[in-house]
């Protein structure tokens, strides 16, 4: 266990008799959940960790091969779930982590009560049967080559078209900085098992409810995404707020706790 906690850098919060687990996204760690997890600790114990090879994870536990599907990242959560001998759970995963919590969550319905989905895709990739993922082929290759080639410079694009403001932004540069501050292998490695992953046959497999947050305006993830998740997960509810980003509990962090809060009190 303590292994574990020291591999994902562990970290709890809140006295809660109800545990959340907060999964942060691709090129970012636990830190980016500062602007909402204290809120929610005032009602609930709250779990953050970050992925193997982000942020102060240990990144000698990390390889190329277990990471190369979101299955290893799912094992991640499954391990801490399991070493810490968690029930219960309300799982809050960003971007792509809503896949990776939806496969854990198919796994081990057991061990979750609710999923909530921000900005989340199953599919990032255009698709010839008329389905809208935001990306062709060539952007995500052209954006990988990017990674490869100045990695500083593709965080310095990215990051102002992902929260969708300015370059000088206080909320860009962190986010900038959060992107950078990956290592670049890792990074190469998660963007690929990000932008080319499609779990959209997995869907129907979800029993656990489902709550999804998305952006009115998000330059990753188009509002049909969050409207064909909604149409083939079970029991979800979509909710859509109308700000501009892909990072809504940093940008919004004030509505995005308020609608997750009134999910949860449902």
């Amino acid at each position: 266990m303590n292994d574990v906690m020291k591999r994902n850098n562990v970290k709890v919060m809140g006295e809660g008799e109800q545990t959340i687990i907060f999964a942060h996204g691709f090129g970012c760690d636990q830190s980016m959940w500062q602007y909402i997890a204290p809120k929610l600790a005032e009602s609930y114990r709250i779990i953050l960790f970050d992925y193997v090879g982000s942020g102060n994870s240990d990144i000698t536990a990390y390889q190329s091969e277990k990471y190369s599907t979101l299955h290893g990242y799912k094992q991640d959560v499954l391990d801490i779930i399991e070493g810490m001998d968690l029930q219960h759970i309300l799982f809050i995963g960003h971007s792509i982590s809503s896949m990776i919590g939806m496969l854990a969550a198919i796994e081990r319905p057991d061990y979750f009560d609710k999923l909530i989905m921000i900005a989340p895709s199953p599919c990032y990739l255009n698709d010839t049967d008329g389905y809208v993922g935001g990306f062709e082929q060539s952007d995500i290759k052209e954006l990988l080559a990017m990674m490869e080639m100045n990695f500083a410079g593709w965080a310095s694009y990215l990051a102002p078209l992902a929260m969708d403001q300015s370059k000088d932004s206080k909320l860009t540069k962190e986010l900038e900085s959060s992107f950078v501050t990956t290592d670049s292998r890792v990074a190469k490695e998660f963007a690929e098992v990000t932008f080319f992953s499609d779990y959209r046959s997995s869907l129907p497999l979800v029993k656990v409810p489902t709550l999804i947050i998305q952006c009115s305006k998000d330059s990753i993830v188009p509002i049909e995404v969050g409207e064909y998740l909604n149409k083939h997960l079970q029991n979800s509810t979509l909710q859509i707020i109308d700000a501009r980003g892909h990072y809504p509990h940093i940008s919004q962090p004030l509505e995005t706790s308020k609608i997750i809060i009134d999910y949860l009190m449902n």
